[in-house]
């Protein structure tokens, strides 16, 4: 059997409501054991997935407001990880590593394209760097879904060249499918949406679960009455995130027609001309939901979400801070930027939520996840990252042990490598690699 036949296999194996246009992948459904089993010869005790989802803040944290002391229940937080307390037992919070081929070599670019592959950028016109963690697990694990990974970003791109000569794409992707190519993408909600389900042609503007409703219905008859509540739960959920993806459809489809009219590709228009949510809030939150839907459903285990780039231009009225990100991190212990900061802690704690309240096999999603969460630097005032933010959520199938405050700062430069650090969740994630980026080691007791 080829490699394309066993990936067709193992995806008709899988359980989809069907309609016009349209294929809705369920979530791990405990009366169909192997996911999506219909013969007999499949059903046995299955294990639920591991999966992997990166969250990113470009420009750094506000440092003193940042920490934690403490183990487990009573894991003490600061104050811009307070969103973070209902996941103290699930939660590591880890100091001390540093991406050395970033540090320096020059501000923002330089430290930011190469966050999750550890290796050295080039200046210049020519992109080179390597192939991300992300990709490299998508590469490995993405036969065995639908979608190898899902990359999306809450803030388009940047062209051009910074001041020490490199490219802004190494601003703009954190996702590399190899030396030379980031991974595009998506930042319109309703088109990640979209994708989700294969939504396309001339029905894409009905509803999808209009579209599936008889399947839906004749599913619920051959399912567990547990099942069943699970099922309607989630297609609430769908329904819910649908109405919202709709509505941005429709300004994404209006600003699509002003910028032809104004002869300007939708890329240079800005924000909300180009359709994009005015409210970040909205937008992080439903691109939150979205990665939610497609690791519950398996139609990805490998996602990153890129929050804001490095210098970033996003502006933050609802938090009362007047200046811009980028120029608001130079002050980054401000109480401006603290709010800031703990914005994007609170998106990582609703995504965490979100996984957490959906019950699989003898835990819930997210104890079968890692959650990374990190960013380019610790400091935005003096642009350091000689050390970085990270924190994970979640323990990869009981393989990851949590609720911990772990700090590598006094345990030599060698010791302290971000790229150890993926060496051993990718070891987790049943991908084992002699090294990665800089780092042949693993990090110790983690």
């Amino acid at each position: 059997m080829t490699n394309e036949q066993r990936i067709q296999h193992h995806l008709s194996r899988r359980v989809f409501l069907h309609g016009t246009g349209v294929a809705m992948a369920l979530p791990w459904l405990e009366s169909m054991p192997v996911w999506g089993a219909t013969d007999d010869a499949a059903k046995k005790p299955n294990t639920p997935p591991k999966r992997f989802v990166v969250q990113f803040m470009g420009t750094g944290i506000s440092p003193n407001n940042w920490g934690a002391k403490g183990e487990g229940a009573s894991m003490e937080l600061s104050k811009s990880l307070k969103p973070l307390e209902p996941f103290r037992e699930k939660l590591n919070v880890i100091s001390g590593l540093f991406n050395r081929p970033s540090v320096g070599v020059g501000i923002h670019p330089g430290m930011t394209g190469n966050i999750l592959s550890g290796m050295p950028l080039t200046r210049g016109a020519v992109l080179h760097g390597g192939i991300s963690v992300d990709q490299v697990l998508a590469a490995r694990l993405g036969n065995d879904t639908i979608q190898p990974s899902l990359v999306l970003a809450c803030e388009k791109p940047l062209t051009g060249y910074h001041e020490s000569n490199f490219s802004m794409a190494y601003s703009s992707y954190i996702s590399w499918l190899n030396s030379e190519s980031p991974v595009p993408s998506e930042v319109y909600p309703s088109q990640a949406f979209d994708s989700l389900f294969d939504n396309n042609g001339s029905q894409r503007m009905t509803s999808v679960l209009d579209r599936v409703r008889d399947d839906a219905a004749a599913l619920r008859h051959k399912v567990s009455r547990e099942d069943r509540a699970k099922l309607d739960e989630y297609l609430t959920s769908v329904r819910e995130v649908e109405k919202r993806a709709s509505k941005m459809r429709g300004e994404m489809m209006k600003a699509s027609d002003n910028a032809k009219n104004k002869n300007k590709p939708l890329v240079a228009m800005k924000r909300p001309d180009d359709g994009l949510p005015e409210d970040l809030r909205e937008h992080m939150k439903l691109m939150c939901d979205i990665v939610a839907l497609a690791i519950q459903t398996d139609k990805t285990r490998i996602a990153s979400m890129l929050m804001c780039r490095d210098l970033s231009g996003l502006f933050y009225p609802f938090l009362n801070v007047n200046d811009g990100h980028h120029i608001a991190s130079h002050d980054d212990n401000s109480a401006g930027y603290e709010r800031i900061t703990r914005h994007y802690i609170t998106q990582l704690a609703y995504l965490a939520g979100k996984l957490d309240a959906m019950p699989e096999g003898t835990g819930t999603v997210l104890d079968n996840c890692c959650l990374l969460w990190l960013s380019n630097m610790y400091s935005g005032s003096i642009h350091d990252n000689n050390h970085l933010p990270v924190l994970t959520i979640g323990g990869l199938g009981g393989t990851l042990k949590t609720g911990r405050v772990i700090n590598y700062r006094d345990k030599g430069d060698e010791n302290r490598k971000i790229c150890s650090l993926y060496l051993g969740l990718m070891d987790r994630m049943g991908v084992k690699l002699d090294r990665f980026g800089d780092a042949t080691t693993r990090l110790a007791a983690f």
